[in-house]
């Protein structure tokens, strides 16, 4: 039974439709670009390149990432007319897309400057730097009272039950791509990864589908801790009462990735694009929409040693096989109430 789940989930018919669009520029040439990040924050920098590329239109299209990855997965299967670009943070979905030969080569200047973590077989890039955070309600809950570690928040979970019943939310992994990546990386990387299902069950944690819902939750009072959400949305949301903590222990630091699929019809405009995203004005405006480092900004000094990022290779693969996928989602499913909102 779960295995036929996991099949859905995987290979979900790509009747599911975007769930936000915006167009930029109106030039004769159309440029179709799907994306997981939010129109909102991603809107400046698709501004000045649309202003620098006057004979374009670009088309964006903000996609969830599993409906995302089974568009891009039908395109390439059937030879349909795929999106121009795709940027996702669910990059275990885009090695796979890669590994699967629907990714088209580009290599600059800019691609061959990135670190070897951040570019794979020069079809995926790595343009953004976020880490995943412990957000909280500095109203509720004072910057002194919260967990600064894996270990601390297990020791919170026991010591105050009530205070955090209900009231801890994180990524529904069956629902978002980028939850599933971060759950997989976690039951790698920590010790503490059984003791923490087993604490968030006992005070009814909540699993939901996406990063802005869950910290707009941690902003109105309803959660008084987000954990393992992208630091970019606790920093824009930063004048709403939400400050964020980078667990002390380690803290999962993660780069969306960039794909140009082979069928695209502009490749060039998606190259240029993409060096774009490279460059350092960009990369600033990206600082400023906080979808770049976010570690300086955080509460807490981190070591470099504590910082993992999540490197772009054929190794996120073994994210997707269907027995681990299948394996981590039960685990996960007999933890939460998933999708339920106190």
């Amino acid at each position: 039974m779960i295995r036929a789940l996991l099949a859905l989930l995987m290979l979900a018919a790509p009747a599911c439709a975007q769930e936000a669009t915006a167009t930029f520029g109106t030039g004769p040439t159309p440029f179709l670009l799907r994306s997981t990040t939010d129109i909102t924050v991603i809107r400046p920098v698709l501004t000045r390149f649309a202003a620098l590329h006057p004979e374009m239109t670009l088309t964006y299209e903000q996609w969830g990432s599993n409906a995302l990855f089974a568009r891009a997965r039908a395109d390439c299967r059937n030879g349909a007319d795929p999106a121009d670009a795709l940027f996702s943070s669910a990059v275990q979905q885009m090695v796979w897309l890669v590994n699967a030969a629907c990714a088209a080569p580009h290599r600059s200047a800019a691609t061959l400057a990135l670190p070897e973590t951040r570019r794979w077989r020069d079809e995926l890039w790595g343009v953004t730097s976020e880490p995943a955070v412990i957000a909280y309600n500095k109203r509720l809950l004072p910057a002194e009272a919260v967990p600064r570690s894996r270990f601390a928040l297990l020791d919170a979970l026991r010591e105050t039950p009530e205070l955090y019943r209900g009231r801890i939310a994180t990524y529904d992994i069956g629902a978002s791509g980028l939850g599933y990546l971060f759950a997989y990386s976690d039951s790698l990387e920590a010790s503490t990864f059984g003791a923490l299902m087993e604490g968030f069950a006992r005070v009814d944690a909540v699993a939901t589908c996406c990063s802005a819902e869950i910290i707009a939750g941690v902003a109105e009072g309803r959660y008084l801790l987000a954990y393992n959400v992208l630091g970019s949305y606790a920093i824009n949301a930063a004048g709403r009462d939400v400050g964020m903590i980078l667990p002390e222990d380690y803290t999962l630091v993660l780069s969306r990735g960039y794909m140009i699929p082979k069928g695209s019809d502009q490749r060039a405009l998606a190259g240029r694009l993409l060096d774009f995203l490279l460059t350092p004005k960009a990369q600033a405006m990206l600082t400023r929409a906080g979808l770049v480092s976010g570690l300086e900004e955080a509460e807490t000094a981190l070591p470099q040693s504590a910082r993992r990022p999540i490197p772009l290779s054929p190794a996120l693969v073994v994210a997707l096989d269907a027995n681990r996928r299948a394996l981590l989602l039960d685990f996960w499913s007999d933890t939460f109430h998933l999708g339920t909102v106190p």
